[in-house]
């Protein structure tokens, strides 16, 4: 996808041709890696994720073939090769491409649905797991809720826009890894309509 397609430089927006490139579970786990951990190689990749380095290889190329990853030439000594993601979001229009007339997009959008939802539940259970283990400032700045209103579409619309500005507004305070009592900090945000039953 050209860079004028994007919602800004760090934002990457779905079309179908980029979702099949991304709709696989290690090549989703491997654009996370990258966003969170920062650049690495196949090896270093294949090590954190527990695949092959061949895996990790091939996807990685695929990746940068559908313009999610980029090489890190700063970075890479003789035949070392460096990936970076090349974007740090990823924004999916979840009602285009569900309805999509291809059904191979269709069936791409459920892989991904799937494999975000997966990964969200792993997350969670592992926070859960090691809850015990944070300091307190961190328990008490850490939430689980969830909440039941009734809205039309249009104020679904204005709520989660309001939710991702005050989200986005964090990016610029975000503080140096070395910064003391720092931690990388997940936001998940799911908003659906409910069947009356």
């Amino acid at each position: 996808m050209a860079q004028s397609d994007d919602v800004d430089d760090d934002v990457r927006v779905l079309d179908p041709r980029s979702l099949r490139g991304l709709a696989h579970p290690l090549r989703m786990r491997l654009l996370g890696a990258l966003r969170e951990y920062g650049p690495a190689t196949a090896s270093q990749l294949a090590d954190r994720l527990g695949e092959s380095s061949g895996a990790t290889s091939y996807h990685l190329r695929q990746l940068a073939a559908h313009g999610f990853v980029t090489d890190d030439p700063e970075r890479g000594k003789g035949r070392e090769r460096w990936w970076k993601a090349a974007h740090r979001t990823t924004k999916v229009g979840t009602d285009e491409l569900l309805r999509h007339p291809d059904p191979s997009v269709r069936g791409a959008m459920n892989t991904l649905l799937h494999e975000v939802a997966t990964t969200h539940g792993q997350e969670l259970s592992t926070w859960l797991g090691t809850l015990h283990e944070w300091p307190a400032e961190w328990r008490e700045g850490s939430v689980i809720s969830d909440y039941t209103l009734r809205l039309t579409p249009a104020l679904a619309r204005e709520m989660l826009d309001k939710v991702h500005e005050v989200i986005e507004s964090y990016r610029e305070k975000e503080v140096d890894p070395d910064t003391e009592h720092s931690a990388r900090y997940r936001v998940h945000l799911h908003g659906f309509p409910r069947d009356e039953d």
